[in-house]
């Protein structure tokens, strides 16, 4: 219960159309019952009772005979307006009861049209939420997380909220007042019958609870499954070279079978257990109506006058007992909905209060520029156990080139990591212009900084909205100088339609070296005061390479660039070399001073590996 009314939080904007759902529900219960009251005058003109019309207005009594003040009311207009003629009395009851079932299918159309404004927009409301909160959190979380489980949050336990706790909603008004009216109207008829009822009920109920109680737990299962499922099947589309290269689809195909096979499985338990639901209330009502009929056919037959109940009465009766089944029957599989529905919600509810430890503190300031240095002063750092870097200290001067080289694992990408604020430093501090970058709004310190990274990834949409992605506001003239500088024009000119071709998915229409260059081009559109070159040519063949070098060199004009190298090709002009080992610094220079130094740069340049 504690997860639907955080979801029912999400409803306070569409609070119009919630009072307009529980105000047509209201009428709809109420005419619900209406309609069966309306039944009674028809049948005691069938049975052509004596007392179906009055010839004076009945007197008020008392709340205890209101059921013989309401009879008498309706008895005195039906005088008035069928002037006691039988025939015409049955047309004005019928007519009564066509008006009544109209107005509760006008209520129930008005409960359902504002309930579909509230049910989608809260449904709309919260996957944003869980996209937005999604897309705030670190890159450390989601190290921790299959890609799969999270769009099955996204998508599977939203849809699950969509069909499991928000129709609840409905049932929240609609069915209690429709049970709350069609008792009173019972009572009305007859307290001691309905007394006998109330036997019943808590017998039912305990039934229908002990069916439900397992059904969070199966449910939990069924999505976590379903999350299983969607993880294999996105890591087989993205490596599906690889698993053909290596005809590994046996294997891949095991692994989709057997995580299927359990949802299957999950399932079946689930649904039967949710299928059970509605037989066992219905067949405990007619159990209750069963009862009834055999005490009230008896009270009945007794023609005992201090009852009051005729069998016109007990008809009507007989009628209002099972309109109650088919709103306990909603609110027994409400009940079940909202036990499957908490598993969906605790999930989407995970998410969202997971706490962002990269969050702005309260007092942080815009970056609104770089004008000096930027400073990593004695830092260390750690993914889990181990520290990759140590005490490491550098001062870039802006517009300088630095280098950074070593061998695979000698921390060279996580301090990347740790200037763009993907991760935060666990010891010591990085400052832009003396400013601790932890003081700095991270929007406004990203501002600064253009990124071009080892794996170019672009997405499945225009080459002018891959490269906007820089700067929205950017004409199609920026657009193409921006190609122009990044040595991706030449191509891009030649494409069907220009930079409004699509590129595909994950830009798998061009080259490497194409794809590389348009991220370059999408740095260089930014155009921001430092750059970060994460291995950027390490993956392209020696004509790529080329190519997007001369398009890097033209990008790093004028600008303070952070390089992460792979090749030599990308350093040898740098204006210092830090060459890091196990996360520590071990020589720094220009290329000739390391070279002239026979250490290990002079290693790794024989070697011909930046990795």
């Amino acid at each position: 219960m504690h997860h639907f009314l955080n979801i029912l939080r999400y409803a306070k904007p569409y609070k119009s159309f919630a009072i307009g759902h529980i105000i047509a529900n209201i009428f709809f219960a109420l005419f619900g019952t209406l309609s069966f009251v309306a039944l009674k005058p028809m049948l005691d003109v069938i049975f052509k009772q004596e007392n179906i019309f009055l010839d004076k207005k009945p007197e008020w009594t008392g709340l205890m005979n209101i059921g013989d003040y309401a009879e008498g009311q309706i008895a005195f207009f039906m005088q008035e307006i069928t002037g006691g003629d039988n025939s015409k009395a049955l047309i004005f009851v019928v007519s009564l009861i066509i008006v009544m079932f109209l107005l509760k299918n006008i209520s129930g159309y008005l409960a359902n049209y504002f309930l579909v404004f509230l049910r989608n927009g809260v449904i709309r409301d919260i996957r944003n939420a869980v996209y937005k909160k999604t897309v705030d959190l670190p890159l450390s979380y989601f190290s921790e997380q299959r890609k799969g489980d999270i769009m099955a949050r996204v998508t599977n336990d939203v849809s699950t909220l969509q069909y499991s706790f928000l129709p609840v909603l409905e049932l929240i008004i609609r069915e209690p007042l429709t049970i709350i009216f069609t008792i009173t109207a019972m009572l009305i008829i007859s307290t001691k019958l309905t007394l006998f009822v109330f036997i019943f009920i808590p017998f039912t109920g305990l039934i229908i609870s002990r069916i439900g109680r397992s059904l969070k737990r199966k449910s939990d299962r069924v999505q976590r499954e379903q999350g299983v499922i969607l993880s294999t099947l996105e890591e087989t589309l993205t490596g599906l070279r690889i698993i053909k290269g290596f005809n590994a689809e046996d294997k891949f195909y095991k692994n989709f079978s057997d995580s299927t096979s359990k949802f299957y499985h999950f399932s079946n338990k689930l649904l039967n257990r949710q299928n059970l639901a509605s037989p066992t209330s219905e067949f405990l009502g007619i159990l209750v109506i069963a009862v009834l009929l055999w005490y009230g056919g008896n009270l009945v037959l007794s023609n005992d006058p201090n009852l009051e109940l005729d069998s016109s009465s007990f008809l009507i009766y007989m009628g209002l007992a099972y309109n109650i089944l088919t709103p306990a029957k909603a609110i027994s599989r409400g009940l079940y909905n909202i036990k499957q529905g908490s598993a969906a919600a605790e999930r989407i509810q995970e998410i969202i209060d997971t706490e962002n430890p990269l969050r702005d503190k309260p007092e942080a300031t815009d970056l609104k520029g770089f004008t000096d240095t930027i400073r990593f002063d004695d830092i260390s750092f750690k993914y889990k156990d181990d520290y990759v870097l140590k005490n490491f200290s550098l001062t870039i001067k802006k517009g300088q080139t630095i280098a950074l080289v070593g061998q695979s694992g000698s921390g060279k990408s996580t301090i990347a990591n740790l200037i763009t604020r993907f991760y935060d430093v666990n010891k010591g501090s990085i400052s832009i212009d003396g400013i601790d970058i932890k003081d700095i709004t991270i929007k406004s310190l990203r501002n600064q900084l253009g990124i071009v990274t080892q794996d170019a990834i672009l997405f499945n949409d225009s080459v002018k909205n891959n490269l906007l992605i820089g700067e929205i506001e950017a004409t199609d003239d920026q657009i193409i100088d921006a190609l122009k500088v990044a040595n991706a024009w030449e191509f891009v000119k030649e494409l069907p339609d220009g930079i409004d071709t699509n590129v595909g998915d994950s830009g798998n229409k061009l080259s490497g070296g194409q794809k590389q260059r348009l991220s370059i081009a999408r740095a260089v559109l930014k155009n921001p005061p430092i750059m970060i070159l994460d291995e950027a040519t390490s993956a392209l063949d020696t004509e790529s390479e080329r190519l997007v070098q001369v398009a890097l060199e033209n990008m790093m004009k004028n600008r303070t660039s952070l390089v992460i190298a792979h090749r030599l090709s990308t350093i040898q002009n740098a204006d210092q070399i830090i060459v890091l080992h196990q996360g520590s610094i071990v020589e720094k220079g220009k290329h000739s001073e390391l070279i002239d130094k026979k250490g290990v740069y002079k290693k790794l340049v024989d070697m011909q590996s930046f990795e």
